[in-house]
């Protein structure tokens, strides 16, 4: 057994945490800078979720975008040629129809894979607005104490 060990008297000694008498003002000035720095931590976490859901939005963006220009394109193209193919075959206004409703009905494929897409985007960022909640509670119970 070490010095200190036989020095021990069950009570904080010199392996304790509260070894030194600390004034409350110390206490108090400890606890606020935790607090500053949980806050910039928060701060942090924050900016990071807000960058990861701007990514999100820009990707779904582009692709919704993206998914109804290329569906007016397709849109008009396709329904040239494919009403000029029908047209051999039947009336001029029958393939034309036919043509738009299966266009038509791409282009809403599409638009529904964006959409879906688009919902999974989040405006706030949960998990650092739930930690500084947390943050806020600790702080209040701490300063109570």
């Amino acid at each position: 057994m070490d010095e200190a060990g036989k020095r021990a008297t069950g009570q904080l000694g010199e392996y304790g945490y509260g070894s030194r008498d600390r004034s409350a003002g110390e206490i108090v000035k400890d606890i606020l800078g935790s607090a500053q720095e949980i806050i910039r931590s928060e701060v942090r976490l924050a900016k990071a979720e807000v960058r990861e859901e701007a990514t999100k939005a820009i990707a779904a963006s582009t692709m919704l975008g993206g998914g109804a220009v290329m569906a007016l394109y397709g849109l008009g193209f396709l329904l040239a040629a494919a009403t000029a193919g029908l047209a051999l075959l039947m009336p001029w206004w029958a393939a034309a129809l036919i043509v738009g409703a299966v266009l038509a009905v791409g282009g809403g494929i599409g638009v529904s894979v964006g959409i879906a897409r688009w919902k999974t985007v989040h405006a706030a960022p949960d998990k650092a607005i739930a930690d500084v909640k947390e943050n806020v509670e600790w702080l209040k119970r701490q300063t109570k104490s």
